[in-house]
């Protein structure tokens, strides 16, 4: 669930050589970084919506498998039920564990911790598998063969694990030979071999 980099909008310039027609250009210079208090009010907004997905899909799974099927309910139920609630757990908290500010003795920010909406870290993919819980868990209200879903998460970080280290790991190369000696080079030493014998 990797959301796409946003980019600055484009906006109508005047074209300098037909003066009255407008032409979308990217504006110029450099695109804005993230200041320490903007990552720190994201990060709190961003856990705040995980949290609200964490306690929604359990509300739910609770409210249909454990109150209103009680009575179909198995061990099963509740052992997913804790696999959610573990898978949960350690997600949340490694992406609170990366988010924490520093604060200063006077109570300003020091440092906003590590950006939870950056593209392609650690953060994302702990909020891909807390959705991808949430939604199976939802979805397991239907049909237990639900939870089958969420085979998807080891599968994605054998991909993730063969594309960035095991895959690039075997097909390197070797060493190199060393280069050929070009022909000049050859004949210019054979030469100086000769004139010593």
């Amino acid at each position: 669930m990797s959301r796409r980099k946003q980019s600055a909008p484009l906006t109508p310039e005047a074209n300098s050589s037909t003066g009255s027609r407008n032409e979308w250009r990217w504006p110029k210079g450099k695109v804005g970084t993230k200041g320490k208090k903007q990552i720190y009010e994201e990060n709190e907004a961003t856990l705040k919506f995980y949290i609200r997905v964490i306690l929604g899909a359990n509300a739910i799974y609770a409210a249909i498998n454990l109150l209103v099927f009680h009575s179909s309910s198995t061990v099963w139920t509740w052992v997913l039920l804790v696999f959610a609630l573990v898978v949960y757990l350690g997600s949340y908290r490694s992406m609170s564990a990366m988010a924490k500010a520093a604060f200063a003795e006077d109570g300003s920010l020091l440092d906003g911790g590590i950006d939870l909406n950056m593209e392609q870290g650690m953060a994302e993919h702990l909020k891909d598998v807390i959705l991808l819980t949430a939604i199976v868990q939802v979805l397991s209200a239907i049909s237990s063969y639900f939870w089958y879903l969420w085979l998807l998460a080891p599968a994605r970080a054998l991909h993730l694990l063969w594309v960035n280290l095991l895959g690039p790991w075997f097909s390197a190369e070797g060493p190199s030979a060393p280069e050929e000696v070009n022909e000049k080079k050859q004949r210019r030493q054979e030469r100086r071999q000769m004139k010593r014998f």
